[in-house]
Formats: C-alpha cells, sequence, structure tokens
C-alpha cells in the first residue's frame, strides 16, 4: 500500500462539515465516509488481510466502545459496528465505504490501517454528533431545523423585560475552523475526564453526558472554565458583559491560555454554550424567560419584601430576574422511561446553584417542565421555579414584623422566546413550558410539582381581604427612550362606595437585570382624597439626568405603595420594571461580497443628549466576514454629534452572513445592529 487518501473536501460536504474546514477529515457518526487506498502493484488480494483500528482517548479499549478492529466485510453490515467494505476498484487502487455506530464516541480518532507485511499508516480525523442521522440520538427530523440550530452560525438573543422585549444579534461561529479543536479541548479539560480519562472518553458517546459536561465548562466556577460570571461593579480588568457580540472570541481567548475570561452574564454564557453544542452536532438554541425566577430553597415560591415606603432590601434569598437566558439542546433522553422526555431539554451554563456538585443546570427536559415533573432529572425543581414559581410580596414593618401585601401566581415566566426557523423574528415558546396562567390546568400542574418535589405541599398565601377594593396600575404615558425624560402614571381606582384618604409612595430605583437593587433614583409621596368608584392618576416624570449614569444594562423599576388611612392602614402594591430603548447604530457596507475581495462596513453613531460620550467603543464582528473581531476606540463623542467608523474586511467564506455591530460608552450600553452580507461562491466573482 502505497498512499491513503482521506477525500476530505468530498466527506465533509456530504457530512456537512466542509465549513469548518475541507483540509482535514471531520465526520458525523453514523454515515459512511470514503477511503481510497492506492496500491504498489495491481495484487488485490491483500485487500482481505487489511485491518483497521479506530480509537479515541489515550487508554482507548474495545470494552469501553473507545476502540474497534476490524476487516473489510460485505456491504450491509450491521450500522451499529464499525465496517468497511468496498466501494469501488481499479487496478492500483480501492476505494472504501467506512461507517461508524450511530451511537460512537465523538471525539478525536487516529486510524491505523496495517497489512499483512506490517505497514501501517496512521490518519487522524473528527466524529461529531450527526443530527441527519435517524439512528442518532440528537436526530431532528426537519432539514430547516437542522439548518437553524445546527448549521446557522449567526442568531438573535432576546434582552429587556416582559414589557420591552428587544433582539441582540449574536455571532455563533462554530464553523471558524479551530473552534471544533477549542470543543473537544473544553472536553478534555472538565473535571470528570481529569479525573478518570477511560470512562470520561467512553462517556462522549452520549449527548446527555456531553451537553451537561460542556455547560459545566463554560463558567469558570469549578473547573478553571470559560467564563467568569460577574454581575455589578467595575469590568476594567476584563471585558464587560455587553460588549461581547459573538462566542469566536471569548473562545479563542480562554484557549491561548486556558485561563478563564473576564467577564459573562447569562446571555453571554448561553450564547457561548449554543456554540459549542452545535460544533459538535448537537442542535440547540438560545431561549430567553422574562421575569424569571431564582428560587433558592426550592419550594416554588418567590419571596418578596419592601419597606412601607416601597424600598427594595438590599439582599433577598429569592429573587426575579427581568430576564435569564439558557440553551434548549435537542436529543432523545433513554435514560429516562420512554420516549415522552426525548426532544428538547435546558441547559443551563449560568452558575447559579450546583448541580451534583458542579455549577451546571440541566439536561433538563421541557416536557417535564410542562408536566410539573419535578423529580425527573436533572434539576427540573430549578427549571420549573424559573418559569412558574408563585410570588408573594411582604411589607416589613417598622417594628420588624411583616405583614402580605398581594400574591401573583400568573407573573413568572412571560413571553419565553426564541428565534424563529429560517427567520429573524422572535418566536414565543411560552405555552412548551407552562400551561396558560390563569386555567385550572396550570394549577392542577404546580401542585403536581409541589407534591412530587422535596417540600410539603402547600398552598400560596391569597392576597389579603379587600385587596380589589382600591386597583393600582402602572400606565406608560410616551415610549420610554434611552436619553429622554420618562414618563409613565400611577392610575388609582377606587371600587367603594366610599371615599379614601391615601397615603401614596412611589419611587423609581436602578435595578441590575438579575433583580439585585441599586440606587433609588426619584421619589413622590403625596397625599390625596380619593373620592368613592373614582379613578386618578399621578404623573411619575423621571428626567433623564436622574437615570443618565446609572442605566447601562439595568433596568428602572417604579414601584409603589399605598396606604389606605381610614382603614387600619391597609396597604396596596404594584410595580413595573422600565427598559428605555436605546439610541440607534447604523452599519452599512461598500463593495463587491465576494470571497478574498476587499469590502468596507461603516458604522454611524450620532449622540442624542446633551451630555458629552466618553470611554466610546466600537466592535465589529463576522463569522466568514472577518477573521477576528476589530475593535475601534473613538475619542469624546460631542452632543448632537456624528461619528463614523470604516473597517475594511475581506470575505473568506461564502453565503448570507451577518456583520454585527456593537457601540459601547459612559452613558450607552450594548447598542447593537447587525446587517446581512450576501457573499457569492468564488466562481461567480471569475465570470463577473
Amino acid at each position: 500500500m502505497a498512499l491513503v487518501l482521506l477525500h476530505c473536501r468530498e466527506n465533509n460536504k456530504a457530512h456537512n462539515t466542509d465549513e469548518i474546514s475541507v483540509d482535514r477529515l471531520i465526520v458525523r457518526r453514523g454515515k459512511p465516509f470514503l477511503l481510497t487506498l492506492q496500491m504498489k502493484t495491481a495484487d488485490m488480494s491483500a485487500l482481505d488481510k487489511l485491518e483497521f483500528t479506530v480509537q479515541t482517548g489515550l487508554q482507548a479499549s474495545e470494552a469501553l466502545r473507545t476502540k474497534a478492529m476490524f476487516r473489510i466485510s460485505p456491504a450491509g453490515l450491521a450500522n451499529n459496528l464499525w465496517n468497511a467494505s468496498i466501494q469501488e476498484k481499479t487496478v492500483s487502487s480501492v476505494t472504501l465505504s467506512v461507517s461508524s455506530p450511530a451511537e460512537a464516541c465523538i471525539g478525536e480518532y487516529s486510524l491505523r490501517i496495517k497489512t499483512a507485511s506490517s505497514f501501517t499508516c496512521d490518519n487522524k480525523f473528527i466524529l461529531l454528533f450527526n443530527p441527519w442521522c435517524s439512528d442518532d440520538s440528537v436526530y431532528i427530523p426537519q432539514e430547516s431545523d437542522r439548518r437553524e440550530y445546527v448549521m446557522n452560525e449567526h442568531g438573535l438573543l432576546y434582552i429587556g423585560s416582559s414589557d420591552y422585549i428587544f433582539p441582540k444579534t449574536w455571532t455563533f461561529g462554530q464553523f471558524e475552523q479551530d473552534i471544533v479543536d477549542i470543543c473537544l479541548k473544553l472536553m478534555d479539560r472538565n473535571l470528570k475526564c481529569l479525573r478518570n480519562k477511560e470512562e470520561d472518553f467512553s462517556a462522549r458517546c452520549s449527548p446527555i453526558y456531553v451537553s451537561r459536561v460542556l455547560c459545566a465548562m463554560i463558567n469558570a466556577q469549578d473547573d478553571g472554565g470559560v467564563l467568569h460570571g460577574k454581575w455589578c461593579g467595575d469590568f476594567s480588568d476584563g471585558t464587560s458583559p455587553t460588549s461581547w457580540n459573538n462566542s469566536v472570541q471569548i473562545l479563542r481567548k480562554w484557549a491561548r491560555n486556558y485561563n478563564s475570561v473576564k467577564y459573562g452574564q447569562c446571555w453571554v454564557f448561553a450564547a457561548v454554550l449554543c456554540t459549542v453544542l452545535r460544533c459538535v452536532g448537537i442542535p440547540s438554541r438560545v431561549v430567553t424567560n422574562f421575569q424569571s425566577a431564582h428560587d433558592t430553597d426550592g419550594n416554588l415560591v418567590v419571596d418578596q419584601y419592601r419597606t412601607e415606603r416601597g424600598h427594595i432590601p438590599e439582599k433577598e434569598e429569592d429573587s426575579i430576574w427581568n430576564f435569564h437566558v439558557w440553551v434548549e439542546a435537542w436529543m432523545r433522553r433513554p435514560d429516562l422511561s420512554g420516549d415522552f422526555y426525548d426532544g428538547w431539554q435546558v441547559v443551563d451554563p449560568t452558575p447559579q446553584e450546583t448541580s451534583n456538585g458542579l455549577y451546571c443546570c440541566g439536561p433538563a427536559p421541557v416536557k417535564a417542565v410542562l408536566e410539573g415533573h419535578v423529580d425527573v432529572k436533572y434539576d427540573v425543581p430549578f427549571v420549573f421555579a424559573e418559569v412558574n414559581a408563585d410570588i408573594v410580596t411582604w411589607m416589613i414593618l417598622s417594628n420588624g414584623s411583616k405583614i402580605m401585601l398581594n400574591s401573583d401566581t400568573c407573573e413568572v415566566g412571560q413571553n419565553i422566546s426564541t428565534k424563529m426557523v429560517g427567520m429573524d423574528k422572535r418566536s414565543d415558546i411560552t405555552a412548551s413550558y407552562k400551561y396558560t396562567e390563569g386555567t385550572q390546568k396550570e394549577r392542577q400542574v404546580y401542585k403536581e410539582a409541589v407534591k412530587r418535589g422535596t417540600k410539603p405541599l402547600s398552598n400560596t398565601p391569597n392576597s389579603p381581604p379587600g385587596s380589589r377594593n382600591l386597583q393600582l396600575k402602572l400606565v406608560e404615558v410616551s415610549k420610554s427612550i434611552n436619553g429622554k425624560d420618562i414618563s409613565h402614571s400611577l392610575v388609582l381606582k377606587n371600587s367603594t362606595q366610599a371615599s379614601k384618604k391615601l397615603q401614596i409612595h412611589v419611587l423609581a430605583q436602578v435595578m441590575l437585570y438579575n433583580g439585585v437593587p441599586g440606587a433609588i433614583i426619584w421619589t413622590k409621596e403625596p397625599e390625596t382624597l380619593l373620592l368613592s368608584s373614582k379613578e386618578m392618576s399621578i404623573p411619575i416624570q423621571i428626567a433623564y439626568p436622574c437615570y443618565a449614569t446609572l442605566l447601562g444594562r439595568n433596568t428602572i423599576r417604579v414601584s409603589a405603595v399605598v396606604t389606605d388611612l381610614d382603614n387600619a392602614g391597609v396597604s396596596y402594591y404594584t410595580e413595573k420594571d422600565i427598559v428605555p430603548e436605546n439610541p440607534k447604530l447604523i452599519i452599512t457596507t461598500k463593495g463587491m461580497a465576494y470571497p478574498g475581495s476587499e469590502m468596507t462596513a461603516e458604522v454611524v453613531f450620532e449622540n442624542p443628549v446633551s451630555m458629552v460620550l466618553t470611554d466610546c467603543k466600537v466592535t465589529v464582528s463576522g463569522s466568514g466576514l472577518l477573521v477576528d473581531v476589530q475593535e475601534t476606540n473613538l475619542p469624546s463623542i460631542k452632543p448632537n454629534t456624528r461619528i463614523r467608523v470604516l473597517v475594511p474586511f475581506v470575505p473568506y467564506k461564502a453565503g448570507a452572513r451577518q456583520l454585527v455591530a456593537n457601540f459601547n460608552c459612559n452613558l450607552f450600553t450594548d447598542i447593537n445592529t447587525s446587517i446581512t452580507v450576501d457573499v457569492k461562491p468564488a466562481h461567480i466573482a471569475t465570470r463577473v
């Protein structure tokens, strides 16, 4: 045997991996790939004596399924074994079809071919999960889903609040050439591998195991993983979470020296995990849950506390996040009974609580969450609480005692969102996590979850008697724009036949998106008389300078405590989170969009406020368009001044590509925009 041809370009194209590389063999399990053996002589009798060995890991063994030895056999052999069959013969060569089992371990393999004369040929290849193969545990039937959840290198994340939902363009970049190597290195450096390499490599046949391991490796809590989390304070010793717009930059930075990258928050953790899962072949998507509960004690009730003036204590055990972002991964769950729990699984890399001693969450079947089956692994109780916990709000009195203000069984888990398949639109998937709020079925599922959980069965207390005698509602008067005054009103309606003397406490407070309170920026405390069966409005006007330097990625929470002075001091409470919309960032491109042809992106931003903007930076990235992220530091921008940034780039991959731009400064955070660049194939450019 003189030479082995791996047919990298042809094989990779057939296996949907040619976007990663056409120069090295990267294939998917359960699907044959071709090898051609070029022989020194025309004697083909030696073919029967060829011995093939494939193995992955340092101490591979057949018992652990990390090693297989086989010979050429007739076509049609069972597909649960490694095998090779003759595809085509010529006078001096033979082309073989090599098949891997659909449940083979993923990773980097060596392929050794030994002849009767002891000549040995060693080659390397990478084996990935195969969503196109019906026998693979990650098989997803619709081609449109595979194109979106495996092949799409760009996507939309959703942030803001349930009343203010904003898309954020993200570059996943899972097919950048070095990302597959970084993903494999992530698995090699996980704690389970470091403790027992043989068992870890053997377990890599399971997407359940792989997704759980990778989930833990995205955060840095236990294992020197990819990202440090930080939710407030100074980010100057790293990168602010709001400045990231792509996963590739983060993963490459980690891979340089395996030091965790500073800093991430939930959407960054989730987007990086989505990149890694798509790269190894597990269909995945990023999901946002608005009004997301963090229930620390597992009783499926979030207790909130307010002072008599509506202030939020500095630290609460339970909390409600404006939004929380996780990943759904598609796979079968053979470890659970039947196939009921197959399909989308929540996998959450944000370090909130430990799971079997590590900071990871999932995979938790979405169907188990929907039905309240909190005794199903992994971490279903935590996810169920995030989307369906009840809220009880308490007032802390000056003597230290507390009284209940209200209870709410509908607030948690709103507008659960992900990108629509094949379109840059939001898809609301709330119904896959919970039955309609307020229905009997939803309450039945909640009680089922409590019954199956570790806490005793209990009922969420009802709101206090008389809570409907006075209705409170916070109403937006004009659209909230970052850089302008905020105008809302508190609407009070007296439903009784008696007038009410009311003490009103209204305040606006900056809130981190994860429910941690910040500075109080505005207060109003009038006393008024509300006549019977009447309605009145209390104007709320928050001037821009009150919040200008404090907002960032935070929100403004307006809360109101209204005390009925004629009715034994009975109090009423309402609150609303406001997320002002950022000013616009504009990006355009010039030049012919062909691989190897230089183009220019122009990013334009105008300072809309009467204050000077400092620490200004524009970041531009795009998989297939820019090899590295382009960062441009700008001088201070005076009021009403427009800046233009020109970024030259040379596309290196054909197809529809997303060019993503971010603008950050001292007053505005994470202003994001994108444009589609349709890069024509090189052969079309040649004809033109």
